[in-house]
């Protein structure tokens, strides 16, 4: 009897509502979608070619994560942080992934996964070589773009190395939501690229000695300087906001 072949049988398509879910993530992920803007469902069910009812339920799902609010005026809108948001989301982040990177310095680095977090150290060493050969003091949008892929696949592969697919799920999201924040944020500056980059240096270190405590104090200092370092910026946002509300409010002297 003739032996029958294996037929591969492509894994499940993503639901036309998945499809709405990642269409509006990735506006907001863009800045495509800004804080406080309105969503249209009827413009994304055009784009999406699809009807409304997708758009509706994927809304919904982002409203329960809190990447959308409801507006008082009526519709949903993307979500405006306040500054005890930020707090909460870094104190989110900080009781996450030091759990994260204590359970990855205990269950060790198989070498690939040593070699692709080595290569993200490279890229942020590579940014730095580009800034000194250049004389500039801070990234550019395009030099930016690459340092927050090297950032977040670094952080993220550690929560991966952890075996725990829930924690990278609410990392994620939590650091989405940072990014809609509502600043158009300028490029990290040489002096921050460089904490960062001995930070990240540091705690890998610590991981592939399986020296678990190391590796959480070691992140534990490194999310709370990013902490204060997202929460100086909003003040700065909320000073530079106040002001110019102020000088619209006064009519010029004539």
């Amino acid at each position: 009897m003739p032996r029958r072949s294996k037929t591969h049988h492509p894994g499940p398509k993503p639901s036309v509502r998945m499809k709405a879910y990642q269409l509006i993530q990735q506006k907001i992920a863009t800045g495509e979608l800004r804080a406080g803007s309105l969503l249209s469902e009827l413009a994304l069910s055009r784009e999406l070619g699809s009807s409304r009812t997708p758009i509706r339920e994927a809304a919904g799902q982002l409203l329960a994560e809190g990447l959308l609010e409801l507006s008082p005026g009526g519709g949903l809108t993307v979500t405006q942080l306040t500054r005890q948001a930020i707090v909460d989301l870094y104190e989110l982040r900080e009781a996450l992934e030091v759990f994260a990177v204590g359970r990855a310095a205990q269950n060790g680095v198989r070498p690939a996964d040593k070699e692709r977090l080595e290569g993200l150290l490279a890229e942020t060493q590579v940014l730095l070589k580009e800034l000194k050969s250049t004389g500039s003091t801070e990234l550019n949008a395009e030099q930016m773009k690459r340092f927050s892929v090297a950032d977040l696949g670094f952080h993220s592969l550690l929560i991966r190395i952890a075996s725990n697919a829930r924690i990278l799920k609410v990392v994620n999201d939590t650091r989405l939501m940072m990014r809609i924040f509502a600043i158009q944020r300028s490029g990290h500056r040489r002096d921050e690229l460089e904490r960062i980059h001995r930070h990240h240096r540091a705690i890998l270190q610590a991981v592939l000695q399986c020296n678990p405590e190391e590796a959480k104090r070691l992140l534990a200092e490194h999310i709370q300087a990013s902490a204060s370092e997202r929460l100086d910026q909003f003040d700065r946002w909320e000073r530079e906001s106040h002001l110019a509300a102020l000088e619209s409010a006064v009519p010029y002297a004539v």
